[in-house]
């Protein structure tokens, strides 16, 4: 790769990991490792672009039929593609179909962009992690052998033991914190060559561990506020992104956040 290379435009493709949930701004909408990429990016290069596809909630087959053929279209110096994730946290997922789609999408954008940049998602520590790793490693094996096929960069977080760590992961447990967002934005930085700001890989000091009533009290607000809901979308079919638009649709000038 290499060093210092000049990108004039970037597009971001996905679900909620993407799109920045739970990296809130003043103003209520979210900000997210992709907007804080674009951001940087920008500021080392005149006239820099940019568009965000993602949209939370969103399966693979959904990303290839409402992003795929968009961002080929837009023919950017820097695309990435994260998605699947959502498809092997459902109850039944037909892994091969993933695969499938996930190549498909691969094959569409490699050849339209500079460079494709495929990521290994990071999971937060706990149970459901460990209930559902054989399904993510699957994933993330594909994701290997299609980036070495197209060229194709990998980010590989999954395999940072810091990105698990509960405190970097917000109360509903399935989006990164602000600090996640930031260190994920550095990542896929050095990854395009690019000087490092930070070690994004380093583990965040000791701290003192909440007492029993307290992670009970946690456990309980997850439950109510975020487990209940999402086991309700899960059921009746309905997603969190059901007719949201993307954040930012459009290959245009970046302009940062006025809040």
């Amino acid at each position: 790769m290499e060093m210092n290379a000049t990108y004039t435009s970037f597009v971001a493709l996905g679900d909620s990991f993407t799109e920045g949930m739970s990296d809130r701004l003043p103003d209520g909408t979210y900000r997210g490792w992709a907007d804080l990429l674009a951001a940087r990016l920008a500021a080392r290069t005149p006239d820099f672009r940019y568009a965000n596809l993602a949209v939370r909630g969103k399966l693979i087959g959904q990303i290839v039929e409402e992003q795929v053929d968009r961002a080929a279209e837009m023919k950017a110096d820097v695309v990435t593609l994260v998605g699947g994730l959502n498809d092997t946290l459902r109850p039944k997922v037909d892994m091969g179909r993933v695969r499938g789609l996930l190549t498909e999408a691969v094959e569409k954008l490699a050849p339209s962009c500079g460079q494709l940049v495929l990521m290994r998602s990071p999971g937060r520590n706990g149970p459901v992690m460990e209930r559902f790793r054989p399904r993510m490693e699957e994933l993330f094996g594909h994701v290997d052998e299609l980036a070495a096929r197209h060229g194709a960069l990998v980010v590989d977080l999954y395999g940072a033991p810091a990105l698990g760590d509960p405190r970097l992961w917000d109360v509903d447990r399935l989006h990164l914190t602000d600090e996640g967002h930031r260190r994920v934005a550095e990542a896929v930085w050095q990854a395009l060559g690019l000087d490092p700001e930070a070690d994004w890989r380093t583990p965040l000091p000791l701290g003192t561990a909440p007492g029993w009533a307290t992670r009970r009290l946690g456990d309980a607000r997850f439950a109510r506020e975020h487990l209940g809901p999402w086991i309700g979308r899960r059921l009746t079919g309905r997603s969190s992104g059901d007719g949201r638009p993307a954040k930012r649709p459009e290959l245009l000038p970046y302009e940062p956040p006025t809040a």
